[in-house]
Order: C-alpha cells, then sequence, then structure tokens
C-alpha cells in the first residue's frame, strides 16, 4: 500500500494539519474506523458505512461528523477518476492525562487516501490458505461488533505466520468458537444454509458481512448467524471471508484440509461488485 504523504491525509479536514499527543485515540485506542472502496470519487456503498461509524461511534458515546462533512473531506481527496481506497478515522478529541472522559470532548476525524491493495489474481481464480491463529480472542460483549481503534489482538496474530502463500489467520475465540479472520468476516456454507459466527461476544460485525446476510435469501440461501466451532467449520462444503476491499474469497487451505473449487464465493463478489455499482 502506498505511504501516505500530506495530500493524501486530512486531520479536521486540513491538509498538514498533525494530531495531538494528547488525542484519545492515540493514548487509549479511543475511537472507531471504517475503510471501503472509492470507485470514480465516489465512496461505495456510502450509507451502509456511513450508518455504521455513527452507530459504532454512538456505541462509545462520540458524537460522530455529519456525512457531508467526511463526504467534503473524500471531496478534497479524490479525483473523480480514480479507484482507491478511504480510512475514515474518528477518535474522541483530545483530553487531559487519565481514563476520565473530557466534559465537552471535540472529536478528531481524520480521513485517508490509499492505492488499491495489490492482491494476488489466484485469490480469485483459486482461492486462499488460512493460517489458524494461536492468539484467542477476548469477550467483551460492550465493543464486540464495533471496529474500534485497539485491535492489538489483530496486529499479534498477524505476527504468527510469514509465509506469503497464506492470506490471513482465522481467529477463535477464548471459548475456541469461530470468531472471524485478522482482517475479514466469514460465512460456511453447508448446502443452502449459510452460517456466519455470532458476534456477540467480540468480533467486528462488517458492512460486508451485513450486506450478505441481507441478501443472500434473494440467491437462494437462508442465513442463520450461530455459534461455530472449529470442527464444525471444517465440515463445512465452502468457507468464504468478505470484506469490503476485495469481496469474497473462497477458503481452499485450511488447518491442513483442502476443499474442491466451489461456486459461492464468485457468485457473491459478482453481487457485490453490482449493488457496488447501483450505490
Amino acid at each position: 500500500m502506498a505511504t501516505s504523504s500530506a495530500q493524501d491525509v486530512l486531520i479536521n479536514g486540513k491538509r498538514d494539519a498533525a494530531l495531538s499527543p494528547l488525542d484519545r485515540g492515540l493514548a487509549y485506542g479511543d475511537g472507531v474506523f471504517r475503510t471501503m472502496l472509492v470507485r470514480k470519487g465516489i465512496p461505495c456503498v456510502w450509507d451502509l458505512h456511513y450508518k455504521k461509524l455513527v452507530d459504532d461511534c454512538n456505541a462509545l458515546g462520540i458524537v460522530c461528523p455529519s456525512g457531508d462533512q467526511l463526504m467534503g473531506d473524500i471531496d478534497k481527496l479524490f479525483s473523480k477518476k480514480e479507484d482507491a481506497v478511504v480510512k475514515i478515522i474518528i477518535t474522541r478529541g483530545e483530553s487531559i492525562r487519565g481514563y476520565a472522559l473530557p466534559p465537552l470532548a471535540q472529536p478528531s476525524r481524520i480521513v485517508m487516501r490509499s492505492t488499491m491493495p495489490a492482491y494476488p489474481a489466484s485469490y480469485i481464480s483459486e482461492g486462499v490458505k488460512l493460517h489458524l491463529c494461536d492468539l484467542k480472542l477476548s469477550h467483551q460483549p460492550l465493543l464486540a461488533g464495533i471496529k474500534h481503534l485497539n485491535r492489538l489482538e489483530n496486529v499479534l496474530a498477524r505476527t504468527e505466520w510469514q509465509d506469503a502463500t497464506i492470506a490471513d489467520g482465522l481467529m477463535l475465540d477464548i471459548k475456541g468458537l469461530v470468531i472471524e479472520t485478522t482482517a475479514s468476516n466469514l460465512f460456511a456454507r453447508y448446502d443452502q444454509l449459510l452460517v456466519t459466527p455470532d458476534l456477540s461476544q467480540c468480533g467486528v460485525a462488517g458492512v460486508t458481512r451485513q450486506r450478505i446476510i441481507d441478501q443472500a435469501s434473494s440467491l437462494g440461501f437462508e442465513v442463520k448467524i450461530a455459534d461455530i466451532a472449529l470442527s464444525e467449520l471444517m465440515q463445512a462444503d465452502e468457507i468464504i471471508t468478505c470484506n469490503s476491499l476485495y469481496g469474497t474469497w473462497q477458503v481452499r487451505e485450511l488447518n491442513h484440509h483442502i476443499w474442491p473449487k466451489q461456486y459461492l464465493a464468485n457468485q457473491l463478489r459478482q453481487f457485490l461488485q453490482v449493488t457496488d455499482a447501483l450505490n
């Protein structure tokens, strides 16, 4: 991914600005973020991403900037001809030292532009290999589902492999239940049933995951949100990972098990691309 420079970042709408060392996002991870595709200068499925940003801010008691304000920042950073990636970070803002919330916090907003990731073509044509992470996700229902700034569990999990043939790592919780990968949500297909992990205790509830949940019936699938043990996952007809940048990939190898090439990942990716174009 391209290294950010002054023209790639706006802090509170300004170029060449700096984030204060007193900002609670830096000190405590006190904030939320979203990452999404931008096509021809327009963020894909913006309404869904902004709603999730607002919901996550509300869950932490942070005042989310208006959609118009954030779209104004995006317009400054992106040309109408480019396809790229935008990351939006909202922190609670500055405070004096200590965990107590400031009475009149002024949220900080950071909007960053970066180039599209260069994923290997084989991830789409052949599927991906996952590492089974040793690190287990802890439970915290108050933070479950939120894309908050404290992602140290994911960072540490990502240090577990250096093999370039591994696309991502599967993360279990402290009970040994399947939750997500380090950077994506997932679905397990059992015939015409799609099961995605229950994220009420931990994990990030992504926008692409929700889009698939909402539209699966139109593609002929029943969707179930439920606990999935690793042994149950390994029995799936097909495992799919998903996020807002690459859409969907089929998992071809996990924990020494190899699945044959299946169809749903490509079907879902095409569906997401079509609906991206409509928003």
